[in-house]
Parts: structure tokens; sequence; C-alpha cells
């Protein structure tokens, strides 16, 4: 008997270590520091991160009237305490692995809390990874993606090519999209409708992106198109052709675009900061000159004249009045020109005015039905090349209020003097679309028709759509970018970043590897891609 009752004092006591032991093990978590976040919430912060709000992978500044808006010379910078139009890409960042790393950990999540392989989840991850994998090889050339997010090659992963880069990105949208059919047809709702900044949890939405973009970057490797592992006029013809299987946008509502915030994120330019910047930044000549030589209105919505020009004109809305300065010029020649009125400043009216302004598009309808237009051009599908090009053209004037069944508009400029940015001054114009679109170099001519379509579309992805205004002149040579001292590089626009500083000495050996295979001779701004040659 006193046998037994040892016994159960002995296993009284191992289950009291045992809770106590839990107990400190419990204490020992620290709340403030968890090992297990919600796929939601991962969620939130990737899209925040792609919407160039973020701590990572804006690549290089993604938003508004950022450097990227600048090397897409839209706009110039004049005075160098605020910035420059240097290309400074010595030194390019991979900071975007930040973000895929975050895209595994919410897939991981997703499975873990019991989500089935096929998720919202993982398909929407699919979609950000081959977002980031197309801008880190277009701006590098070959990059670490096979090994990239493998554990155990973090520190120092190989370098995939090029091609097989772009290969992976082509079928990652192809799986995202059948995936996302299957859920759609399950109803499958889990995606956080609070978390999904874009599209509040709505798959149709993300499906009809995945296929929006994977069109994008069928038509960035267009030089490659009679590769045949590859096959871009097949898989471009089999979007095309069958919407039901392969959805994409049908208008400006679809966009995945971000809106500005005016309490925690407020748009770029603001009445409240106009007094101070407004003088520094000006317009480029590289968009102004695409404008006004096709005499199209939007410079009279996006752009103030250059007052030097107008002079005393009681109608200073006239394409003669509008110019720009080119990137390439030294900032001191520049500063000098802007602030005697020689050179037009961003539109005080539209986006002075306010705490929101416009919507940052990121892959948007407009693009989409250029980009199309450019496909049937090529020969890829049959279909109607023009009337997708005429749609871009008016999408984009809708865009920015111009309705093209009218003829009677208004500008709104800001008196040179005046400090106050909203009080501009009414003038009216008048437009007429048909008389525009028989302009001979608007109107589609089959002859030019690649060139026509990429000159609208640089103009439509004006404060938008990332780098693809500087891909598309790097693939086309349209418009003509401005080199010379002021874009560094010698006076030389340049065609790729240099990768980072650290590969050189944490993955020397797949650094070297890569400038190897692809017959760089040097890790410079000049050295050709694959994507290129």
């Amino acid at each position: 008997m006193k046998q037994i009752k040892n016994i159960i004092l002995f296993m009284m006591g191992i289950l009291l270590m045992v809770s106590c032991n839990k107990k400190i093990a419990e204490l020992r978590t620290d709340p403030n520091n968890p090992t297990s976040v919600p796929p939601s919430l991962i969620l939130g912060t990737v899209l925040v991160d792609m919407a160039g709000q973020g701590s990572a992978g804006n690549l290089g500044g993604l938003g508004s009237w950022s450097n990227v808006h600048s090397w897409n010379q839209y706009f110039c910078q004049n005075y160098d305490y605020y910035g420059n139009n240097i290309y400074s890409w010595t030194n390019g960042s991979f900071d975007p692995y930040l973000v895929l790393k975050n895209v595994v950990q919410m897939e991981t999540e997703a499975t873990t809390r019991g989500a089935s392989t096929i998720n919202p989840y993982e398909s929407v991850g699919k979609f950000i990874r081959a977002y980031y994998y197309y801008n880190l090889t277009s701006l590098f050339g070959d990059v670490p993606q096979a090994q990239a997010l493998l554990a155990a090659a973090n520190s120092a992963p190989a370098y995939t090519s090029q091609k097989q880069v772009f290969q992976y990105i082509l079928n990652v949208l192809d799986t995202a999209n059948s995936h996302l059919t299957t859920l759609i047809a399950n109803n499958d709702n889990s995606l956080s409708a609070s978390q999904d900044l874009f599209y509040q949890g709505n798959l149709v939405q993300w499906q009809k992106l995945v296929n929006s973009f994977k069109i994008r970057v069928l038509i960035s490797v267009s030089a490659k198109a009679s590769d045949p592992d590859l096959n871009v006029a097949v898989q471009f013809a089999n979007i095309i052709n069958n919407p039901s299987k392969y959805p994409v946008f049908t208008g400006q509502s679809d966009d995945m675009a971000y809106n500005y915030n005016a309490i925690y994120a407020p748009y770029p330019f603001t009445p409240t900061n106009f007094g101070s910047i407004a003088g520094r930044f000006n317009m480029a000549y590289t968009y102004v000159n695409a404008l006004t030589t096709i005499s199209d209105p939007r410079v009279f919505i996006t752009c103030d004249p250059a007052w030097a020009l107008a002079g005393s004109d009681p109608n200073p809305a006239q394409y003669k009045y509008f110019t720009g300065a080119s990137t390439g010029e030294p900032l001191s020649t520049m500063y000098g020109n802007a602030g005697a009125g020689k050179y037009s400043f961003i539109s005080r009216k539209r986006y002075y005015a306010n705490f929101t302004g416009e919507p940052d598009v990121l892959v948007g309808y407009k693009e989409l039905c250029f980009n199309i237009a450019e496909g049937i051009s090529r020969g890829w599908a049959s279909g109607n090349a023009e009337s997708y090009y005429k749609t871009g053209i008016t999408e984009s004037m809708k865009f920015y209020g111009i309705d093209t069944s009218k003829s009677s508009f208004t500008a709104y400029f800001l008196p040179p003097g005046v400090s106050n940015s909203l009080l501009v001054v009414p003038y009216p114009f008048t437009f007429s679309f048909s008389s525009y679109y028989a302009q001979p170099a608007v109107k589609y001519s089959s002859g030019n028709a690649v060139n026509q379509i990429v000159l609208q579309k640089y103009i439509a992805c004006f404060q938008n759509s990332g780098y693809e205004a500087y891909y598309n002149w790097r693939r086309t040579g349209v418009p003509a970018f401005q080199g010379g001292s002021g874009v560094g590089n010698n006076g030389i626009v340049p065609i790729r970043w240099a990768y980072p500083v650290t590969e050189q000495s944490q993955n020397k050996v797949n650094y070297n590897a890569a400038l190897s295979a692809q017959g760089f001779t040097a890790d410079d701004l000049n050295q050709k891609m694959w994507l290129l040659k």
C-alpha cells in the first residue's frame, strides 16, 4: 500500500513538473515576435510592397512621380537637393527577394492552417512571383530563380538564364490561371477581402489580372517570338481566342490600381507641399514632345504651359506653348531655364489640388488594349488590331476626363507668379477626335503599326505601369529617349541595372558565372542581355 502511495506521489510530481515546464515555455514565447502569422496578414504586407508603399520590393521607386517615372522620361528633377535625372543603376537592389520570401511564408501558412494545395493564397502568390521575376530579369538579365527561394541555397543561389526565367514566368501564370478557374468554380471566398488592397478578395478579378499580365510578358519578348521553346504566338493566340478560359480586363474598373489615401498614404504632391517643391520638378521633353507633335489634348491636362513662350497671350492652351527639358540636360542649365518659365511644369490643377491624386495603375486595361493591338499587328492572332489601338487611345483620354464624343473642354493652368496651387484659371479649348485620329501619325497604318502603338502606349502609361515605358523604349526605340550628361553613364541611357555589389562578396562564384554565361565583358549598364539580342 505504501509502495502504491509512493508511486502516485511520484507520478503527481512528474505531472506537476511537466505543467510548470509548459507554463515556463509559454512565458518564454514573445508575443511581439510571433513564429506564425495568418496568411492574410502576410498578403496585406506583400501587396503594400507591390504598390511601392512598403519597406521592400519597390524596384527603385515605382509610385507616382517616383524615380522610375523620371527614368521613363516623363518629368525631370531640376534641383539636386531633391533629386536628379541620373540613371543611378550601378548598384541595383535584390530586395524584391525579401517580398518573395514572404510569399513563400504566406503559402506555407495557408496550407499549415488547413488550406488545400490549390488555394487562393497559393494562386495569388504565383502571380506575385511572376510579377517580380519579370521585373528582376528585365532589369538585370540572368537572375537567381530556380534556387532563389530554396532554404539550402538562400545565401548563394545560382543564377538562372533569362530565357529560362521567362519560361518560368509564362508557365507559372498559366498554372495560376488554371488554379483560379478551379477556385472560382468551387466558389472559394477564403482570400482575405480586408487585406487585398487591389481586389478585395475577388478571384475573378485576380484571374483577369493574371492573363492580362501574361499578354504584357509575351509582348516584352517580341524579339524572341520565333523561339520554339517560348511559343509566343501560340500562347498569345490561346488567350485572345479563348476568353472563357483566359479572361482578361474588359474595362478600367478591372485595373490593378493603387488608390492613395489622404490620411495614411497621401499622393506625393499636395496643396501642402506645393510651395516647397513645385518649382523643383518640370516636364520632360520626351513626353511633352510625344503629345505636341500630334496635337494631343492630354498635354493640356497633365502639364502647364511654358509661360515664357505663352507670354501675354490670352489663350495659352496652344500646343506651341508646351515644351519640356531634355532629361540629359545639365541640372544647372535646367534649373535656370525652368525658373525662367522656358519649360512646362507639372499640372498644378491635376496633381497638386488634393491629397489623393489619381490611382497608380500597376497593370491596366489601356495598356492591355495596346498590347493586344501589337500582338495582332505582328500576326500572332487574328483580330482587329486597329479597334484595340483606337480603344486604347480613347480609354486613355477618358482617364483624363476627355470625352471623345464631345468637342468643347476646359484646361486649368496656374498663372505665373501665383504661389497657391488652388488659384488656377480656366481656359477653354476645342478638340475633335475624328480630326485628331485622321492625322497620318495617329491613324493606324499596318506599315508603321508597332511604332504607332508603342507611342500611344507610352503616352497612356504616364505616371503608371512601372517601368513599362522604359522597357518598351528599350525594345523598340519608341519614343526617342534623350541622352546627355544629365543621365550619367557617359551621356548614354543605360539598358540594364548592374547587379548588387553584395553579390560580388556573398555570391561571388555564381555572380561571375552569370556574367560569363551572358557574354558580359563587365557588370555595367550597357551590356546586352538575352532579351535584347
